[in-house]
């Protein structure tokens, strides 16, 4: 068989089949040997340039779109081959192509040659799971010369053949399709990152490719704005279609996660190419963001439109569609908090529940009311004696002086602020936030906790002017520091006096500082999120001759506290009491040579290690990593602080114990009685609870590729966080509130580490910034905790180590801040040290797993109309296990079905 004489050869090239250089004579046939296939002929073109019927084409080389096959597979056979250097000549060769093909498979294996495709462990992926490619057989090549350690990289051991046989890592992401044909996505190292999010391209692109309009499609990650990244598609339309952006967008989001979604659509008559026929990256024109610059749909209504721009105020983001979830795009907890105050400052009504039900704008925006709707509880339910809530015993036990137990914040002061006016303005908040006029009564020997009457506390004892005018920063610090021991000193619980306010004023008109220094009894993380913007508000007003007007506070500090004594008391908070005592009854192993004695490890003695994780570990561990496994960034970083403990405990030589005790730390503002709104309540609300937690095995090995190994113990640990009804709220309710339960639980061990996270903020800024904005100060300790700002130096250390984190948002990405503290009399510094380098390299290993393909999935937990364990579920959701369990009914696997389909 030959080819017909000066006729043209059919090549594959970058753009399709292009015709090649004229033929002179005969051709021999070339013969590529297929398992399913005859022999096989390149086709050629007569002298008119026309393609003759009836031939076979078979592209290679370069990735075939459903375009050119819709074009050239007409009238003849077309195959698609797919073979890397590596290999001689293709690994695999799909079926005869046609015009349906928009997603072009790369096929089966030829003779000779076998397919893989394995997860990170190299365990076989499910048919439409992406994996990643690795090839073996007589074809492929031993290595590469006189580079043994790119061979060693890149040929590995091969589990599934013969002894000592090996096979090439292709570092080509594809999955299985239901035909047996492999489907390529895209390259492994062919990632991109938008708001910490890792996006394959070409996942994206074959989506869009699949879309009956579109012939050609290309996605790049633009920055036409600096510092805003966004996803922008290109498409050429398939025989001359119209294509509507806005459709192909809708029709991406239906299969993909919204932050997969470009946030514009181009639509060009042709793609510009390089000189050797390449896509000319440089020459796609920057789109038209004015209309669409999210990932999803834009606000259709008032509510729609008033949430969105919260979302993005919050978020520190540039724009965000009314389907993008609040905690997929970094909100957390605490956030959901100041969600639901800017809404009320924007007359709508929401709850920190209805934030984690709904999630996204659409939705909370429908179940949303009016501020105008709402029934307030009455201007005195805050007044009068308040029963102690659980931090407040936990405070009473602790022992040692409390009167420097308080928290501190720098602002930046308006120019122009006067000492009248913001003597005016606290008077104002004062009158409005009950807590803040609340005394401590210990005249009994136990305590008690009032809020007197309103216009009761004089504000003028509370301000004071220090004149700050010309000095420089250093001096200005020298002059903080003294100021703010001062304040410290001069909260008194005992006599009511517990908020403070300096300020540092730099002369007319000049930007100045204030300092607000309130004790701990009376205010929390959450609580400086409604002050300091009430402060503001009064201040402008005033200054412009207006009359304040504060929201009103929702439910009272004093109502919450007669709710928790309640709470304590009913059945099935009782019946919590032995999940609590499992929890804490199985000893801890020490990290100290010896427990903590409150006698002498206090907090005279206590050390403290600042760390810093960077933008491109941390941003996955706040967006994709939560949202792939439907889970919390607490649940996050406590796997890391799991993962972390584990590890240092087993480099110093101790038994291979997983699990480590710890109390957690939270704002104990839980949504768990009807009708309670505390999201502008100011008052003490912490929580603080033990939790075990046991990521499970480990291979230091595969835990630094980020292999499934993070993924189950991300699994466990969230798991395990779940298993505590209501956040942990029923164990300082049965510890402390119950007369019944309380002696119990306060005879077993407490943890020796405790962990906070205090959620997600600007950072302070060094020198001017906006006025009301926090000041950074390295003589100043912000923050809520529940060691305080700077108590007394003989207050008794309730932890062997203490753990607060907080994310800082800037230019280059989230940064998460650490501060270990830890007695020195217990700890050395070197084994502080060591630990936070271990809690490093799991925050890596984290942030490495979030990069893989395939990751993610449900836990039992996710699940509330039916049970599975979680071999069950990954089996179940896989398609690799059984249908349903045995004892399933119809009615079983329909509730199953339908939260499958709410949680994807």
């Amino acid at each position: 068989m030959g080819l017909l004489s000066g006729g043209a050869l059919v090549v594959a090239g970058a753009d399709g089949l292009l015709p090649g250089e004229p033929l002179a004579g005969t051709l021999r046939s070339y013969r590529v040997t297929h398992a399913t296939l005859p022999p096989v002929v390149l086709a050629a073109m007569d002298a008119g340039g026309d393609l003759l019927s009836g031939g076979t084409l078979v592209s290679a080389g370069e990735a075939l779109s459903g375009e050119v096959v819709a074009r050239w597979s007409v009238g003849r056979d077309l195959f698609n081959a797919y073979g890397p250097t590596e290999t001689t000549v293709c690994a695999s060769m799909s079926r005869a192509l046609t015009a349906a093909d928009t997603v072009v498979p790369i096929g089966s294996p030829v003779i000779n040659s076998r397919l893989y495709v394995l997860d990170a462990r190299l365990r076989p992926v499910p048919a439409g799971v992406i994996g990643e490619l690795y090839l073996a057989g007589a074809s492929l090549a031993r290595g590469y010369l006189g580079r043994p350690g790119l061979t060693a990289e890149r040929f590995v051991a091969a589990p599934f053949g013969a002894v000592g046989e090996r096979m090439y890592r292709t570092g080509d992401l594809v999955r299985w399709g239901a035909d047996g044909q492999l489907e390529y996505v895209a390259r492994a190292d062919d990632q991109v990152k938008i708001r910490g999010f890792r996006i394959e391209l070409g996942e994206v692109e074959a989506r869009l490719a699949r879309h009956g309009s579109v012939g050609q499609v290309a996605l790049m990650v633009r920055e036409d704005v600096p510092g805003v990244k966004q996803l922008v598609g290109y498409v050429v339309p398939r025989g001359g279609q119209d294509v509507d952006p806005a459709e192909l967008r809708a029709y991406v989001a239906e299969a993909l996660p919204d932050y997969m979604v470009p946030a514009a659509i181009v639509v060009l008559a042709e793609f510009a190419q390089t000189p050797n026929g390449k896509l000319d990256r440089k020459a796609l024109p920057a789109p038209d963001l004015s209309v669409s610059t999210s990932g999803g749909r834009q606000a259709r209504t008032d509510r729609e439109e008033a949430l969105g721009a919260i979302f993005k105020e919050l978020l520190g983001l540039s724009s965000v569609g009314i389907d993008d979830s609040f905690f997929d795009l970094g909100g957390d907890s605490i956030m959901s908090i100041q969600l639901v105050s800017r809404a009320r400052r924007a007359g709508l009504v929401i709850t920190p529940r209805q934030v984690f039900e709904h999630k996204n704008v659409a939705a909370l925006a429908a179940a949303s009311g009016r501020l105008d709707q709402v029934v307030g509880e009455g201007p005195d339910l805050g007044i009068g004696e308040v029963p102690l809530t659980p931090t407040m015993h936990w405070l009473r036990e602790r022992g040692g002086p409390i009167g420097r137990f308080n928290q501190s914040t720098l602002l930046q002061a308006p120019a122009g602020l006067t000492e009248d006016r913001l003597t005016a303005a606290l008077q104002i908040l004062l009158d409005h936030h009950d807590a803040l006029r609340a005394r401590l009564v210990r005249d009994t020997g136990s305590w008690r906790f009032e809020v007197p009457e309103r216009g009761t506390v004089d504000a003028t004892g509370r301000v004071l002017r220090v004149d700050a005018a010309g000095l420089d920063a250093p001096a200005l610090r020298t002059l903080t520091s003294a100021q703010s021991e001062a304040a410290w000193g001069r909260i008194d619980p005992d006599t009511g006096v517990m908020l403070q306010a300096v300020w540092f004023d730099a002369g007319t008109d000049a930007p100045g500082r204030l300092l607000l220094v309130a004790h701990h009894l009376v205010v929390d993380n959450v609580s400086w999120q409604v002050l300091i913007p009430d402060l503001a508000a009064t201040c402008d007003a005033l200054a412009e001759g207006r009359e304040p007007a504060l929201q009103p506070t929702g439910t009272s500090f004093r109502r919450w506290a007669e709710h928790l004594v309640e709470l304590a008391h009913k059945p099935e908070r009782v019946a919590e009491l032995p999940l609590w005592e499992a929890v804490l009854e199985e000893p801890d192993a020490l990290l100290g040579d010896r427990p903590l004695d409150p006698g002498q490890d206090v907090f005279a003695t206590m050390r403290f290690l600042t760390t810093n994780e960077e933008p491109e570990h941390v941003a996955p561990l706040l967006t994709s990593l939560p949202a792939a496994y439907h889970a919390g960034v607490n649940d996050v970083l406590l796997t890391a602080l799991a993962l972390a403990v584990a590890d240092w405990r087993a480099g110093r030589g101790e038994e291979d114990e997983s699990a480590v005790l710890v109390d957690l730390e939270g704002h104990g503002r839980a949504d768990v009685i009807e009708g309670v709104d505390l999201s502008r309540t100011v008052g003490w609300f912490t929580s603080l609870h033990p939790v075990r937690i046991d990521p499970g095995p480990r291979d230091p090995a595969e835990l630094d590729l980020g292999g499934d190994a993070v993924g189950e113990a991300l699994k466990a640990v969230k798991e395990q966080l779940r298993a505590l009804p209501d956040h942990g709220l029923g164990h300082g309710l049965l510890r402390h509130l119950n007369h019944d339960t309380r002696e119990v639980l306060r005879d077993l061990p407490g943890p020796q580490i405790s962990f906070n996270y205090l959620g997600r903020s600007a950072p302070a800024g060094n020198g001017a910034s906006a006025p009301w904005t926090p000041v950074a100060d390295a003589d100043m300790v912000g923050g809520a905790d529940l060691e305080g700002g700077r108590p007394d130096p003989q207050t008794p250390l309730t932890h062997a180590l203490a753990v607060n984190a907080m994310t800082e948002d800037h230019p280059d990405g989230p940064r998460l801040l650490l501060v270990w503290s830890w007695p020195q009399t217990l700890l050395r510094e070197q084994d502080v040290k060591e630990l936070t380098a271990c809690f490093s390299r799991a925050v890596r290993a984290l942030a490495a797993h979030a990069a893989h393909a395939g990751i993610g999935g449900l836990t039992p937990s996710d699940l509330s109309l039916v049970r599975l364990s979680q071999d069950e579920l990954d089996a179940f959701t896989s398609g690799i296990g059984p249908v349903a369990p045995d004892d399933w009914d119809d009615e079983d696997e329909d509730d199953f079905t339908d939260e499958w389909e709410m949680a994807k």
